[in-house]
């Protein structure tokens, strides 16, 4: 099977040795998005709602870059550093989906990239 590399511009780019998504056959794989602001080169900071905004946003970008939108989206991995914030993180992130939320699951951790407060990876299919 054929992998392809999938780079937008508008999203933050790898602060490592990965990609930013990989799309084999239909399946687009999204490496973990933070909260960074392309356009400003600056974290969102402060408020878990607009944190988690940017980082949907983030997705969004890559999504569309592979010709893709929420609604292809079939699994996410949410990783937190406190778990007190589930329910503003959830109001946040379930305003991407409209109709039918993909599975997920949402992990607490100690420490996240450039010390942020939330990632977030999806995987998408091409239907």
């Amino acid at each position: 099977m054929a992998t392809n590399i999938i780079e937008s511009k508008a999203a933050p780019a790898p602060i490592g040795p990965y990609s930013q998504a990989v799309m084999a056959g239909n399946t687009l794989y999204v490496s973990g998005q933070i909260p960074l602001d392309q356009a400003t080169g600056q974290l969102v900071v402060g408020d878990i709602q607009a944190e988690t905004h940017q980082v949907m946003k983030n997705l969004q970008y890559i999504l569309e870059e592979a010709g893709m939108g929420f609604h292809n989206v079939v699994k996410c991995s949410i990783f937190v550093k406190d778990l007190g914030n589930f329910g503003a993180i959830n109001d946040a992130y379930g305003s991407y989906f409209s109709t039918n939320s993909p599975a997920r699951e949402t992990v607490e951790v100690s420490r996240l990239p450039k010390d942020v407060n939330v990632e977030i990876s999806c995987i998408a299919v091409k239907f």
